[in-house]
């Protein structure tokens, strides 16, 4: 029934009741994993365990807000309780402020919200993941979901781009740490995957439409042939938890954007962007 990339091993998923972190939970199980779906939704988390329905119960869901310490250190011992260890953490839980100008943010529901979620509770998961890992002598792997705002400015909003920037760097200098235990830290950054998050986000912007932020993303990519799903993300991820990349992958940001970034396209994005609203 399972495939042999991960099995046998323990992963944690923040955010794992919609978008990349469901479908992770998802590949990972089919992978052999089991994995803890942890999310503040508690009634899309019972979904997500229930849709892959699997007699083992490789799936379990565990109530986490990831900007409190507690109850981050309290999903990380749920998971060695329920199957005896911790192998993956992946800290894929984000949320995008409003979009605006910075002469107008508003700093607390705006900056320091964004920021809790998103660079906080990151540097949390790595902190209780890699203690637990440290202790068993798990030569583990830990990922952070970033973006394509990990490295260009101009393309999100303000509060959405300065926690990803941050999140590189947390990924970067944890990764120096934990690598004398075996320890590996990683970061996928996607470009406009049509999640949850991203559709609200972008509502905003009068754009309501999943085939419509496929469209723009598709429109901006030098790889042509094909939109981002979800599922394309989990896959990477997939590859950074797997011993595929045991031997000295680490420390990376992997952008998942066919090609973007590697070429100035943040002008020729927001054209695309105001001409989809028009539209």
């Amino acid at each position: 029934m399972f495939g042999f990339r991960l099995e046998g091993k323990v992963a944690i998923i923040t955010g794992a009741a919609s978008g990349i972190g469901e479908a992770a939970a998802k590949l990972f199980v089919e992978n052999g994993a089991f994995v803890v779906v942890a999310d503040i939704q508690e009634e899309l988390g019972l979904k997500v365990v229930a849709s892959i329905a699997d007699p083992d119960q490789r799936a379990i869901y565990k109530e986490c807000d990831v900007t409190v310490e507690k109850q981050v250190e309290e999903t990380v011992a749920f998971a060695i309780e329920k199957y005896g260890t911790l192998d993956i953490m992946y800290s894929n839980a984000e949320i995008m402020g409003p979009r605006g100008s910075i002469l107008d943010m508003d700093m607390e529901k705006g900056f320091d919200q964004t920021l809790a979620v998103n660079l906080r509770g990151p540097a949390l998961c790595i902190k209780h993941a890699a203690r637990a890992m440290v202790e068993k002598q798990v030569r583990g792997s830990i990922i952070c979901t970033g973006s394509v705002v990990c490295v260009l400015g101009g393309i999100g909003p303000h509060d959405y781009t300065d926690s990803k920037h941050g999140m590189v760097g947390l990924v970067r200098a944890t990764a120096s740490e934990l690598g004398k235990n075996g320890i590996r830290v990683n970061c996928v950054s996607p470009s406009g995957v049509a999640t949850p998050i991203v559709m609200s986000g972008m509502s905003a912007m009068g754009i309501n439409d999943a085939s419509k932020i496929e469209a723009i993303t598709c429109s901006m990519a030098n790889l042509k042939g094909h939109a981002l799903k979800a599922k394309h993300v989990a896959e990477t991820a997939l590859f950074f938890t797997s011993d595929e990349s045991s031997i000295y992958v680490s420390g990376h940001n992997l952008a998942i954007d066919g090609g973007f970034t590697v070429v100035d396209n943040s002008s020729a994005m927001r054209s695309q962007m105001l001409m989809k609203q028009k539209q």
